[in-house]
């Protein structure tokens, strides 16, 4: 059985969704509160399975909504040593020309169960975010990626910008497009900054 082969496919849409949804009653067992959805197929299998095993559903469901096939990337991916060994990821990651498709995957996150729909990155996407808003009265979360992060860090090293104010200003327009949760390597600084800002 190879890779692509008719019989893998069809195990893999017959077992790996199962099998992903018993991996969520572990994760609500141990009272994990958010676990990101991995695979867009999977979102509406938990719920029975959680039914059955008689846990209370008391886990959020945040998926990966609308994950663009970015250039972004690659900060995190060096690190984790997990940059594709051959070919790409734009198979099953988002053309970053195409808003509509988005607006789809969105709406069917949604149809399936989706408690928070996810963009990804968040920076050069934030007329998708705004598209998202406008369209779903549903929270939308957003992902400012490690390659964002990483041009900031490094402008903010040489003594390019002002790397603090630079920070907030891109978070606050990742908010201002629509996003009600930011998914920031910013956080820590700038939950110092704002909690300084409040004294």
């Amino acid at each position: 059985m190879h890779f692509g082969s008719p019989s893998l496919v069809a195990w893999a849409i017959a077992v790996l969704p199962m099998k992903i949804a018993q991996v969520f009653v572990v994760f609500r067992l141990v009272n994990v509160a958010v676990q990101p959805s991995p695979v867009n197929a999977i979102v509406g299998v938990p719920f029975p399975v959680v039914v059955a095993n008689a846990v209370p559903r008391a886990v959020v469901y945040l998926t990966e909504s609308a994950k663009y096939a970015s250039s972004f990337y690659g900060p995190f991916r060096e690190a984790a040593e997990s940059p594709p060994q051959f070919g790409d990821r734009k198979g099953y990651q988002m053309d970053h020309r195409n808003v509509r498709e988005a607006m789809r995957e969105i709406a069917l996150d949604i149809e399936e169960g989706a408690d928070i729909v996810m963009i990804k990155p968040a920076l050069s996407y934030l007329d998708v975010i705004r598209a998202a808003r406008e369209e779903f009265d549903h929270p939308i979360a957003a992902y400012n990626v490690s390659g964002e992060y990483s041009m900031v860090k490094a402008a903010g090293r040489m003594g390019w910008i002002d790397e603090a104010e630079v920070m907030m200003e891109i978070l606050t327009s990742i908010k201002r497009a629509g996003a009600d949760l930011i998914i920031t390597y910013h956080a820590m600084e700038a939950a110092r900054l704002l909690n300084r800002s409040r004294k």
